[in-house]
């Protein structure tokens, strides 16, 4: 018998999140992966500003930026035409989508970035082996489990067939979209199935690049006469994707009918060395319960969504951030019986959002391109402006994203309640909040750096300049009775009152604001660390 303090099933973006989180903080994790998670077919592209704030915290940032294949300062242009060779025609174009470009910004301390998921999950992975109480194994399949009051016991396949028992305290499912463990726990996805369904064809094409006259850019989205379709250069060496609909679901395409449909959609005719063409089909499912007891879904394991935004992989490694600090905290005596089950309560409703919006943006990929729009006519010229006159006005809001990103505030018992509107919801605009549930407002301090940086492993009582001693002096004793790591911030040259709109904000692992006032409430700590029955005493 193995015994481990938390078993992590998937060694993705979610579950590497999960692993660093936890084993950052001491906890002693077995990291399980039934495959060796390589391969040229990333799905997903975008690392958002969020995402990259977190590798920040890690101190992996700048080993993300290095892994750019084409340098962090390449466009991250988003560019619509009819098709990319020489008869195409420009229908609408974005700048700078996802807010990748690496100029500083007062909202956030990392920008995004454009980078395959598998260069992420490389970063991800080295993180983890440089942690002392992570186990990692791959090519190790996850069979079954059982759970009682005091812990799971888990069963696992080695690659050689024999099987494991580990015995932990939890069990996390970050399995993916066929996920055994949600099985196992009995939680159905709710929702719409195959939406659509859309090949993932990963090509070698020297003289790509300089085949067209659009410009460099991230993904070129092509609305012709064949249909709707999106292609771009992905690594080194020039490798590119291609992702046209109409695919036949768990059917790849044979490399020389791939490269004919690459040719027939582009217009371009190249040697095109076909490395991949798989398949993938789009849901807007929300599984109806995330845990049983012991073991908890993270990731495609409980919500699955268009990939129109650039939300799916991210929104999961919030989900490994989430349930890695609150099951840490569990383990480590200072998270009270409610901190791990507001998991679900606070993340739920926000997998929802996020899935709205990209069922927003995904329409329209599935909308039929109109006749006529390639004809080289004053008809096919009307329609050419029409169309991108739409696509520019609409589709802002898949590209521009920062409301959606940073602007969606948890809703929890663990959550100080607090008069006055909630802020509105703009999937475009973000409006720094310090109401309790939102994201603590950031700012860049003389020295070149974040405010974030000065943040602790657990809490922080940011305060401003003139906050009152005595009051500190509470929530410090507070936090020392109930075994809370807390780190005072006082920042020069910050404007904490005017920011957060209160001397004193309480900010919990995850950079949300748990709490703020002008005086210490008591048992504000025991609440946001779910001593629930505590903080209501207090």
């Amino acid at each position: 018998m193995i015994d481990t303090d938390v078993v992590v099933v998937g060694a993705g973006p979610v579950g590497l999140a999960a692993a660093i989180e936890l084993g950052m903080r001491g906890i002693r994790v077995l990291l399980a992966e039934r495959n060796e998670r390589v391969g040229a077919a990333p799905r997903a592209k975008t690392t958002n500003v969020r995402t990259r704030t977190h590798l920040r915290r890690w101190g992996i940032a700048d080993r993300l930026a290095a892994e750019a294949p084409f340098g962090v300062d390449y466009p991250n242009n988003m560019v619509f035409v009819t098709r990319l060779g020489p008869e195409g025609r420009e229908l609408a174009r974005f700048a700078d989508a996802f807010n990748a470009s690496p100029k500083r910004d007062p909202r956030y301390p990392e920008h995004g970035q454009w980078v395959p998921q598998y260069r992420l999950e490389k970063v991800l992975l080295d993180k983890v082996r440089e942690l002392p109480s992570v186990e990692v194994r791959l090519n190790t399949e996850f069979v079954t489990a059982e759970q009682d009051a005091d812990g799971v016991t888990a069963t696992l396949r080695a690659p050689d067939g024999e099987e494991l028992q580990v015995r932990a305290s939890y069990l996390i499912g970050a399995d993916g979209a066929r996920s055994a463990i949600r099985e196992l726990i009995g939680a159905k996805m709710e929702g719409r199935h195959g939406l659509s369904h859309h090949y993932n064809i990963i090509f070698r094409a020297p003289g790509m690049a300089g085949a067209h006259d659009f410009g460099p850019a991230a993904i070129y989205w092509q609305i012709g006469k064949d249909g709707f379709s999106a292609l771009g250069p992905m690594d080194k060496g020039d490798l590119w994707f291609f992702g046209p609909g109409g695919a036949k679901p768990g059917q790849s395409l044979p490399p020389e009918e791939a490269a004919a449909l690459i040719r027939e959609r582009t217009g371009i005719d190249l040697d095109f060395e076909v490395v991949s063409a798989d398949t993938w089909s789009a849901h807007d499912l929300l599984a109806d319960h995330y845990a049983d007891r012991r073991i908890i879904l993270a990731g495609d394991a409980c919500h699955l969504h268009p990939p129109a935004g650039g939300y799916g992989m991210n929104m999961g490694v919030g989900d490994g951030i989430d349930l890695g600090w609150k099951i840490a905290a569990t383990l480590q005596g200072w998270g009270g019986p409610a901190l791990i089950d507001s998991y679900e309560v606070e993340r739920r409703p926000v997998h929802r959002k996020v899935i709205d919006e990209a069922m927003a943006n995904y329409a329209i990929y599935v909308a039929p391109p109109p006749p006529g729009i390639e004809e080289a006519t004053a008809e096919g010229e009307a329609i050419r402006a029409k169309v991108g006159a739409g696509v520019q006005a609409g589709k802002a809001r898949e590209f521009y994203t920062l409301g959606t990103v940073l602007g969606l505030c948890y809703e929890s018992p663990l959550i100080a309640r607090e008069g006055g509107p909630v802020p509105e919801h703009d999937s475009q605009f973000y409006a720094p909040s310090a109401r309790p549930g939102c994201l603590a407002p950031h700012a860049w301090l003389a020295d070149g750096r974040s405010l974030y940086d000065l943040f602790g492993q657990g809490f922080s009582l940011v305060a401003a300049a003139d906050a009152d001693a005595a009051e500190i002096d509470k929530a410090v004793a507070e936090a020392k009775a109930l075994g809370v790591p807390l780190a005072v911030v006082r920042p020069d040259g910050v404007d904490i009152a005017a920011l957060y709109e209160a001397k004193l904000a309480l900010v919990r692992p995850d950079q949300h604001v748990a709490w703020r006032g002008d005086r210490w409430a008591g048992g504000a700590l025991s609440r946001a660390t779910g001593h629930l029955e505590a903080a209501v005493a207090a």
